[in-house]
């Protein structure tokens, strides 16, 4: 299954919360390739927190945001190698896997550095051949070996090999435990090495060894082990059966988190200029590597928007993701796809509106705690049905879902206002950005807070506060209106503050002479409908 998130806009109210959780369950129910999850992108406000309560649902998680990061790469997972695997073997695996480099991890799989071709090109030229640190087990698999005599798992000698006259090396070879001999079937040799109790005795040529030999081999535990490889090729790949962990592993090598952000580790490889990156978790733990050609496979998180259409006014990085639906009762943003997708907008007071409408039209069976859910959000949204912009869809959907859950959705909503009175506990700035939206009229820009309350008790000094924070804000900004609206929803009206140089246009948007901070204006309740309008025109025609 495909995660998909849904989410509505940073300055979640309740109708765009709830719209993530009623839209994620319409897509689980209707989808079964996808795997629909809700998110808010800041924090909930008091109203919200009493729906969801009300009716026992969990808030949804935080989404900080849908950038590109490494673990939506296919990167090469679970790609390392333990450091006591041979070079040969390492070798072969990134020969296998079409890599120039491995990471190297401990038996807890912590990350010790990374290997490349070039180290071990320059172990085949430059190494060390006179030295032997190994495992028997690698030795076995690098001269393509079979056991004969095992007492050590771990082999660390000086290597030689008996090229000469036996009867030359027998007078002016010393040989000790400290020796892993390289010899053919010759017996004289083999019994002055087992007499000597070297470390290993590596038989080439699948020679014979006999048996009083091996008798004093076992008592002088010499492991032995034999090869059909001739000298010439033992004493060839020998040194690259030493465990990998005897190369330059570069244990400063740089790396990456599967959490980081695809930019970030772009802006670091263009520095850098390395080929392969080890990734790991927050315990280093190795968990595979990322090669510069794995960014271009490459998988977007995919996101259904609700209650909003604006870039400016959704999820950071949104345009590194891919958006596949968009549920919305506002006007057409910003917002632009590269394929075509699913768009529902209809001119309704809620979004929850329209997802009630699209599951009707599915005939999905609406649980009783979606039903609560989307009851709440279209009073919410609608002003307990008094704002303009409620239509006949939202009063019957209201109706249709009170009516189900045997509620009274004017005592309900009266309660739901109540418990989420938004000037509650906040500083007078927190309530001017509490939903705070940003509009453009050419090359001006426009500041509109609003915030819902069921009683607005102010004196002079509080207006006069606000006024001066406004002001501040404008400039700061540049913002030829900063303007907040406090909207009393039992009055069904609204009071107005705004920055003291918009005066002159506050007057003309609302036809009232000789306006004044904290006028308070009947029936204007709806931002998108009888606010943002009427100062855009007044903008737009001076």
């Amino acid at each position: 299954m495909e995660k998909v998130y849904v989410f509505g806009h940073k300055k979640p109210d309740t109708d765009s919360v709830v719209a993530a959780i009623t839209a994620s369950y319409y897509m689980n129910a209707t989808h079964k390739n996808i795997k629909a999850s809700p998110r808010v992108l800041g924090h909930l406000n008091n109203e919200t927190k009493f729906v969801l309560k009300y009716f026992n649902v969990a808030s949804p998680k935080y989404l900080n945001d849908v950038r590109l990061q490494i673990r939506d790469v296919n990167f090469k997972k679970d790609y390392y190698i333990d450091e006591h695997r041979s070079i040969m073997e390492c070798y072969k695996y990134m020969l296998d896997n079409n890599t120039s480099g491995v990471p190297i991890v401990d038996n807890e799989r912590n990350l010790l550095g990374i290997v490349t071709l070039k180290e071990i090109a320059k172990e085949l030229i430059n190494g060390n051949f006179e030295y032997l640190h190994t495992s028997y087990d690698n030795l076995l698999k690098t001269l393509d070996a079979r056991e004969v005599l095992k007492f050590d798992d771990e082999i660390e000698a000086n290597i030689m090999a008996a090229s000469f006259r036996s009867s030359t090396f027998l007078n002016n070879i010393e040989l000790d435990n400290n020796t892993a001999l390289i010899v053919g079937d010759r017996h004289s040799i083999i019994e002055y090495a087992v007499m000597s109790k070297v470390k290993l005795i590596i038989v080439v040529g699948n020679g014979e060894i006999k048996l009083s030999h091996l008798k004093i081999a076992k008592e002088n535990k010499v492991n032995i082990i034999k090869t059909p490889l001739s000298t010439f090729e033992v004493t060839k790949l020998i040194n690259m059966s030493n465990y990998i962990n005897t190369l330059n592993i570069r244990p400063n090598a740089v790396t990456f988190s599967m959490f980081d952000y695809l930019s970030d580790f772009n802006d670091i490889a263009n520095k850098v200029r390395h080929t392969n990156y080890p990734i790991i978790d927050k315990d280093n733990k190795c968990l595979g590597m990322l090669r510069i050609n794995d960014i271009v496979d490459k998988k977007k998180k995919k996101v259904i928007l609700v209650d909003h259409n604006e870039e400016s006014q959704s999820v950071d990085g949104l345009d590194e993701a891919e958006i596949i639906e968009v549920i919305d009762h506002h006007k057409l943003g910003t917002i632009a796809t590269t394929l075509p997708i699913n768009f529902r907008n209809m001119a309704v007071g809620s979004t929850n509106t329209i997802l009630y409408l699209m599951y009707k039209e599915r005939n999905i069976d609406i649980p009783r705690d979606i039903a609560g859910l989307m009851l709440s959000a279209i009073i919410s949204d609608t002003l307990l049905l008094k704002s303009p912009t409620t239509t006949k869809v939202d009063r019957e959907a209201v109706l249709a879902l009170a009516n189900y859950l045997e509620i009274d959705y004017k005592e309900y909503g009266i309660k739901m206002f109540e418990a989420g009175s938004e000037l509650k506990d906040k500083t007078k700035e927190e309530i001017i950005y509490h939903d705070f939206k940003l509009f453009h009229v050419e090359d001006k820009q426009i500041g509109v807070g609003q915030i819902f309350t069921t009683s607005f008790n102010y004196n002079e000094k509080d207006i006069l506060e606000y006024q001066k924070l406004l002001d501040t804000i404008s400039v700061n900004n540049n913002y030829v209106i900063v303007a907040l609206f406090i909207t009393d929803i039992i009055k069904n009206g609204s009071y107005i503050i705004y920055n003291t140089k918009s005066e002159s246009i506050m007057s003309d948007a609302f036809g009232i002479e000789n306006i004044k901070q904290g006028t308070y204006l009947q029936d204007v309740v709806s931002r998108k409908k009888q606010m943002i309008p009427q100062m855009i025109e007044v903008l737009e025609n001076r």
